[in-house]
């Protein structure tokens, strides 16, 4: 029997070239269908994500459009976004199904709960962003101006202003399992992640400072958040055993992911 590398080794590179286009090709493809299916609503999903900034814009103060294609423009990209992040489960599965034959039956267990979380975590991330980053940061950011400013945000800036955030918050929630991934592959212990707690405290403010706008409560809604998964992510390490390679692993051929 072969194992993974060497049932590998047998296909030519074009081979896994195109078995990558047609995973691309599939997500891709998702991602248009359910663009289709959202597009009708793509007002109804801009007020949907703009709601936490209107409720603290000033009486008489709205969002605006400084150019000519915006209102047409901002919710169509929105829409195309949250096309995106509707289907990353499937885009998931499809990296799952791609790297699934060079993987041991011991990592495709592994794999299958992990890919899980990951979908789960960075939703988990996307709401905490919008139901608690968003209201505690509009909040600050509507009521220190001076009062002979009018707050009236762009509906094109606002809508890159909160995709870099979900994509920031959604990221960083996926600190847990590449934790988990590092102490099952070996390269670094529970221990030894803990170690370096310190610095990866000060790396997560560096990244809050990065990631966030220049204000300290945004800043500190993703670096404190992203050093607790940190610790979560270390606590279930403990319970992952680094990756052996064994005897039934290696006389075994990983089963062939189902095409959809």
């Amino acid at each position: 029997m072969t194992t993974p590398a060497e049932n590998l080794q047998e296909q030519p590179l074009v081979q896994h070239l195109i078995e990558l286009r047609s995973r691309l090709l599939r997500s891709f493809l998702a991602i248009f269908v359910v663009f289709l299916g959202l597009f009708s609503f793509a007002n109804e999903i801009y007020e949907f994500v703009a709601q936490p900034l209107q409720v603290f814009l000033p009486e008489n103060s709205h969002m605006i459009a400084t150019e000519v294609a915006s209102p047409f423009l901002t919710p169509f990209k929105l829409t195309l976004f949250a096309s995106m992040f509707l289907c990353i489960p499937f885009i998931f599965y499809q990296i799952w199904a791609f790297v699934s034959p060079a993987l041991y039956r011991r990592e495709k267990r592994l794999a299958i709960p992990l890919i899980t979380s990951s979908v789960l975590l960075f939703y988990a991330g996307m709401a905490f962003a919008y139901y608690v980053v968003f209201p505690l940061v509009f909040s600050f950011f509507t009521s220190v101006g001076p009062e002979s400013v009018a707050v009236m945000t762009d509906i094109s800036k606002y809508q890159a202003f909160v995709i870099k955030l979900f994509f920031a918050f959604g990221a960083a929630f996926e600190i847990p399992i590449a934790t988990i991934l590092l102490i099952s592959a070996g390269v670094l212990s529970p221990a030894q992640l803990a170690s370096k707690r310190p610095y990866v405290l000060v790396g997560c403010f560096v990244v809050g400072m990065l990631l966030t706008p220049p204000d300290i409560i945004s800043q500190a809604l993703l670096a404190i958040p992203m050093w607790l998964l940190f610790e979560i992510g270390i606590f279930f390490g403990r319970f992952f055993k680094p990756a052996e390679i064994d005897t039934e692993d290696e006389d075994t051929d990983p089963d062939e992911p189902d095409d959809l």
